[in-house]
This record gives structure tokens, C-alpha cells and sequence, in this order.
């Protein structure tokens, strides 16, 4: 399945994401639980040398060089270098008749980590990570003793000094999982697979497939899909296949395809939402006529005998979905809208009094706000056809300037107040969008963005 709504993160998006990551992985391993370490050990001319460490406590631990890259077909790879850490604690020795206590510090240096992350999503469509492997090498460690026995300890500090990499290399992968687990795994859960817009209609932004990764990026395929939230159905077309252009300026680009827009049209007309009804009192007070059959009757004489000076209501629907077109000169779309004219009588019910079909030149312009989508929409003149009448047959093209007046005036107003509000991205918590740009291309929209993430 093509995807509607691509979502690409290059290599300078990641590099931005992977800062943020470090930094909560140096404190996540500065926090590292070590256990307490005890044994024996034979110093020559001295004999069985019984020594405990306790209280082991992780002062510092500094990851100064590290990069992420993305690997086709495989995901991302975190390699960090000449990474360093001190720890100090308590120890205890025994020794023939001998007791003594102290203190010590450790220094761990040229620390390598190399770190493979898997990304997959889960049931419901949200992206998925996990550590698919994980390797830590620590060059050099060097403890000091303090005490009176302390010259003691240094006697044998490279069995305790091998106890030590040994353990901390284990526990260092330990942490990574569980960083990437707690931290990186539940701040994916936060991106929205759903979003839902108003009382007709949400937005589908689950994953068609899992993330995939190139030499230069990793991305996204959402389905990108308006459904209407009282009756879900079969989009009756199919999403085009996007070329991405290889553009690597901006941290995240978003692809966004026609069918995301023509499933917006589909689900509202769907769900009832695309019908308009005009009346007297929505007549802007500058506009120098009123909604009745005595100004119609202008254009449609026989009009003031069937039903005299009583006011009137225009209702506008769509007979099908409004269906647009991307190209790279931009957005453009022609919805048929169908006009039913009423008489408005003395009971309040309605009497019909012709149909009109009207077709217009519609134009898009679209933006980015504050990571939403918004939009206005201009129009052409409008084209008119009677296609029935109750007050015999007239000109309709008499009625195309108060035709064009009710569309500019009334109609437009309201959906571009709409589309102002516009419609959310599929952006996790806490990230803001800048220096956005817009460009068309055949078929699909293409937004590129910077990237501000806001800690908590």
C-alpha cells in the first residue's frame, strides 16, 4: 500500500534528536546501581589477602564524542568514543591478623559504546524501538587506594581493576536497554496515530509500514487518511506513489500526498458535513439586496405571482466529493456544488423552487502554523446550468453576479475560517516546528521544517 503522509527525518533532524538522547543517557548511566564487590586475592610475601568494596557510587560519567547514523535495512547506529567515568567507594581488607578500612577511587577512560537500534511498529500503527545489539569496550581503568593497608591494595589493583570493566561493561549495555526501553520507546508512544479534527471527521497517521531507513535518512510511510467518526468507509482511490526529492536542508520534511486531501473531501462529503444553507440574515448589511422572491423576481418574473414577496433559502450541497490536484504550480480544484433554491412560506415550511448546478476554479494556498496544516482557498467566476424548475425556465446567467456574491461573501468566508484552524501533524509531545517552507510537486505537497524540542 502507498503511503498518503511520508514523513522524513534526515541526518541533520537525527543529529538533533540524538543530542537530546545522549544527554539523557549520560544521566541515566551516571545513575548505574553497582554491586558490592568481595574476594581473595594472594600477594607474594604477604599471603591470602581478604578484601571487600562497598558503597560504590558513580560520581560522573561523560559522553563527549558520539554520532547516530541510519543503516539501510537495518535502522540507526549510535557509536560513542572516548567516553569516561570516576567512581569512588569504601573497602575493607583482612590480612593474617591485619584489619583496615579506606576509601578509593576509580577512573574509568576511553570508553566505546556502539549501540544498534531496531525500529518495527506495533498493532495499533505507532512506531516501535528496541536494541537489536549492543557492544561496550573500556580501554583503561585505573583505581587508587587510600588508607594505611591502601599500598596494599595497589598490589593487586589489576584483578580488582579487571572485576571492575568486566561489570561495568555489562552494566553499561544494561542501562542503554533500559534508557532506550524508558525513555526513547514510551516518548515514540506520545505520537498521535489519530487525530481527531471536530465532530465529523479524524485523521489515520498510523504507520502502513515500519520505519525504514536509507544511507541519508530514516523514514516514515503513514496511511494518511480523513475518516468521518460516524461512519468509517472504503476510500473508493488509492494513493499515489511519491517521488521524494532529495532535499537535506531542513531537520524533517513531510510528504503529503492529493489523496490525503481528497480523503478530507470524501470523509466530510461522507458524513453529511459538505451541505450549506443560506439565508436573508446571513447577508453581509453592506450588500445592497435581501434573499426573497421579490429581489429574484428581477431575473424570474413569474416568480413574484407563484410566491410574492416571501423570503427565500439557498441550500448547497455537493452530489459527490470534491476532488483536487497537486502539480507544481500548485493546488487547484473545480467542486460541482448543487444550488436548491426555496420559498420560504407563511408556515415556515418550504416550497422548491429551482436547481442549479455551480462549477468554480477553486485555488489552494497552504502553510504551516504552529505544526498545523492550514489553508485558504481563492475562487474564480463561477459557471451556472439549470438542471430543474418549478418557476418554468429563465436565463441563469442573470444570476451569476448574485450567485458570485453569495459564494465570495458568505460561503468562502466560512470554509477559510475553517481551514484556518487547520488540520494537526503527526508530531510527538514537546516538539515545535520553524523555518518551514512549502513547495508543490506532481501529486504530493512537500513541508520541510527545523526542529525545537522543549524538555519537560
Amino acid at each position: 500500500t502507498n503511503p498518503g503522509f511520508v514523513v522524513r527525518i534526515t541526518q541533520a533532524g537525527l543529529d538533533y534528536a540524538h543530542q537530546h538522547g545522549i544527554t539523557i543517557l549520560e544521566k541515566e548511566l551516571a545513575q548505574l546501581k553497582l554491586p558490592d564487590i568481595s574476594g581473595d586475592s594472594r600477594v607474594l610475601r604477604v599471603g591470602k589477602v581478604r578484601y571487600q568494596l562497598s558503597r560504590l557510587h558513580l560520581s560522573s560519567f561523560h559522553l563527549p564524542y558520539s554520532r547516530i547514523s541510519p543503516v539501510p535495512n537495518v535502522g540507526l547506529q549510535v557509536s560513542i568514543s572516548n567516553a569516561f567515568a570516576e567512581l569512588d567507594g569504601d573497602w575493607r581488607v583482612k590480612v593474617l591478623f591485619m584489619r583496615d578500612h579506606g576509601s578509593f577511587n576509580l577512573k574509568v577512560e576511553n570508553v566505546y559504546i556502539k549501540v544498534s537500534l531496531r525500529l518495527g511498529s506495533d498493532a495499533s500503527g505507532k512506531p516501535t524501538v528496541s536494541t537489536s545489539d549492543c557492544s561496550t569496550r573500556i580501554s583503561k581503568v585505573r583505581v587508587h587506594f587510600s588508607g594505611r593497608l591502601g599500598w596494599l591494595y595497589n598490589l593487586f589493583h589489576n584483578a580488582i581493576e579487571s572485576r571492575f570493566k568486566k561489570m561495568l561493561e555489562t552494566k553499561v549495555c544494561d542501562s542503554v536497554a533500559k534508557s532506550v526501553h524508558n525513555d526513547l520507546q514510551r516518548y515514540l508512544q506520545t505520537l498521535p496515530v489519530t487525530a481527531r479534527i471536530d465532530a465529523r471527521a479524524g485523521i489515520d497517521y498510523s504507520l502502513v509500514a515500519p520505519p525504514s531507513a536509507t544511507a541519508q535518512s530514516l523514514d516514515a510511510a503513514l496511511k494518511g487518511e480523513f475518516y468521518s467518526l460516524a461512519h468509517r468507509s472504503t476510500v473508493p482511490f488509492s494513493p499515489l506513489p511519491l517521488s521524494f526529492p532529495s532535499d537535506h536542508d531542513h531537520m524533517v520534511y513531510f510528504g503529503i500526498s492529493s489523496y490525503f486531501f481528497n480523503t478530507a473531501g470524501f470523509a466530510y462529503h461522507t458524513a453529511g458535513a459538505l451541505v450549506f444553507e443560506i439565508t436573508d440574515a446571513m447577508i453581509p448589511k453592506d450588500v445592497d439586496f435581501h434573499l426573497n422572491t421579490t429581489t429574484f423576481s428581477a431575473f424570474i418574473p413569474q416568480l413574484e405571482h407563484m410566491y410574492p414577496d416571501m423570503p427565500m433559502k439557498l441550500k448547497l450541497s455537493t452530489p459527490s466529493a470534491p476532488f483536487l490536484n497537486i502539480g507544481p504550480e500548485g493546488i487547484s480544484l473545480r467542486p460541482v456544488v448543487d444550488v436548491q433554491a426555496y420559498a420560504i412560506l407563511p408556515n415556515s415550511s418550504l416550497a422548491p423552487l429551482f436547481l442549479l448546478s455551480l462549477v468554480r476554479n477553486v485555488s489552494a494556498v497552504i502553510d504551516v502554523r504552529s505544526g498545523h496544516i492550514v489553508g485558504s482557498l481563492d475562487v474564480g467566476r463561477i459557471r451556472l446550468s439549470l438542471k430543474d424548475s418549478v418557476v418554468g425556465t429563465f436565463p441563469v446567467r442573470l444570476l451569476q453576479s448574485i450567485m458570485n456574491i453569495f459564494a465570495s461573501e458568505i460561503l468562502l468566508p466560512r470554509l477559510n475560517a475553517r481551514l484556518e484552524t487547520g488540520f494537526p501533524l503527526p508530531l510527538p509531545d514537546r516538539i515545535q516546528l520553524s523555518n518551514t517552507l512549502v513547495r508543490f510537486h506532481q501529486n504530493f505537497l512537500l513541508l520541510g521544517a527545523d526542529v525545537h524540542f522543549q524538555p519537560q
